[in-house]
């Protein structure tokens, strides 16, 4: 029976180890997600506490024990770390070290006290607390990828439910004192659950940085790179085959001057003046609205459920806004202004496309009647700095 204990405790180590290179291997192939990272370390933490935990079985020592107890709390700390990260994208460190510490300070005095029974059931029962902790992080997010978070979710909380079932058969047994490793079902039970458990996670960690390297690309094909808005491709595949109605409004802006720019100060310092514009349409931009870089020095702002007139308001806004910013460029202070086209919503539909054209072409008969203003398309009233006409 024992040499059976000590084979499944070697399995869940193998398993443990494995699904530590899995994780590994995918922060390997995508540094940026190290939340992979922080998991495969607390599992070679859980790893050597396994390792610990075999010499145990055979030597039932106390400071041994104890030595195991620093490990497993360590390292499902860490683990239920990953999965803060996972959910955040930041590492909780102090976290981490509480949740510990808490754990420790539960089983290891009634370990050093000769209590090992009740030091078991403390341990169990952290454990459990620190995989219920960790499978919730994952069930938090699990709006990005539902088919494998839930996977990793539920195999998380059936690991935590064996550690449960092991703390209460110790319970209720109601030894306070065993002498040696905790040997019945549940514990047998357990060890299984945990390694198809691994095997599980495993799987589903690389469905689930699969599902992650997906999305990124798709991400990646839609956003223009330099100042995060959606690049004028997904600006097309989202409005090209929708009609406009009146409660829509498509402007266009375009950064006077912005060749001088890069001219006299470089492109670095171009890109910094894309970016502050950027910064302008997204801090103008409401839920609904779409903020976009067409290319070069030119965006566009399609606002939706817009009342009459507002849309040149916006306009107007942003232009007088990007205007009084001071753009620090090494040690001097830039001022640009942009010229804008509005073609505000009509009664009659039309297609995006041709609204565009409308903002384009007013685009431009603000830039002939001398830049730094808002024009409409509607009927071509032009809108000099400081002044906002009505587009009836």
């Amino acid at each position: 029976m024992m040499l059976d204990y000590n084979s499944l405790l070697l399995a869940l180590g193998v398993s443990a180890t494995c699904l530590a290179v899995t994780l590994m291997g995918s922060w390997l192939a995508r540094r940026a997600e190290t939340f992979l990272l922080t998991g495969a370390f607390g599992l070679v933490l859980v790893v050597a506490g396994i390792l610990a935990y075999a010499h145990y079985v055979e030597q039932p020592e106390r400071l041994l024990g104890a030595g195991c107890f620093v490990l497993f709390h360590a390292g499902f700390a860490t683990i239920w770390g990953a999965g803060y990260q996972f959910r955040t994208g930041r590492l909780p460190k102090s976290g981490i070290v509480v949740r510990a510490l808490v754990a420790m300070a539960a089983s290891i005095p009634p370990m050093i006290a000769g209590l090992d029974g009740l030091a078991f059931m403390a341990d169990n029962l952290a454990i459990a607390f620190l995989l219920f902790t960790t499978a919730r992080q994952y069930w938090l997010d699990r709006a990005e990828a539902p088919a494998p978070i839930s996977g990793i979710t539920a195999l998380y909380t059936l690991t935590a439910i064996s550690f449960v079932l092991c703390a209460a058969v110790l319970i209720w047994d109601g030894k306070l004192v065993l002498g040696a490793a905790p040997s019945n079902w549940a514990e047998d039970l357990s060890i299984a659950v945990c390694i198809a458990g691994m095997t599980g996670i495993g799987a589903l960690s690389l469905a689930l940085h699969q599902w992650r390297l997906a999305a990124r690309h798709r991400m990646d094909a839609i956003t223009d790179p330099l100042t995060g808005l959606v690049n004028r491709r997904a600006l097309f595949d989202q409005y090209d085959v929708r009609a406009m109605d009146a409660s829509t409004a498509v402007i266009v802006f375009d950064i006077d001057h912005f060749k001088s720019v890069n001219d006299r100060y470089g492109h670095a310092a171009g890109d910094h003046v894309l970016k502050v514009f950027a910064g302008e349409l997204s801090a103008n931009c409401r839920g609904g609205d779409t903020a976009a870089r067409l290319g070069g020095e030119e965006f566009a702002l399609v606002l939706k459920e817009i009342m009459p007139g507002r849309a040149e308001l916006a306009a107007e806004r942003i232009r007088k806004a990007f205007e009084e910013r001071d753009i620090y460029i090494e040690d001097e202070v830039l001022k640009c202004t942009v010229s804008v086209g509005v073609a505000p919503g009509r009664s009659e539909l039309l297609d995006f496309d041709a609204m565009l054209n409308e903002a384009d072409k007013a685009l431009y008969a603000a830039k002939r009647a001398g830049r730094n203003r808002v024009e409409l398309a509607s009927h071509l009233h032009s809108v000099p700095a400081g002044v906002v006409r009505s587009a009836s």
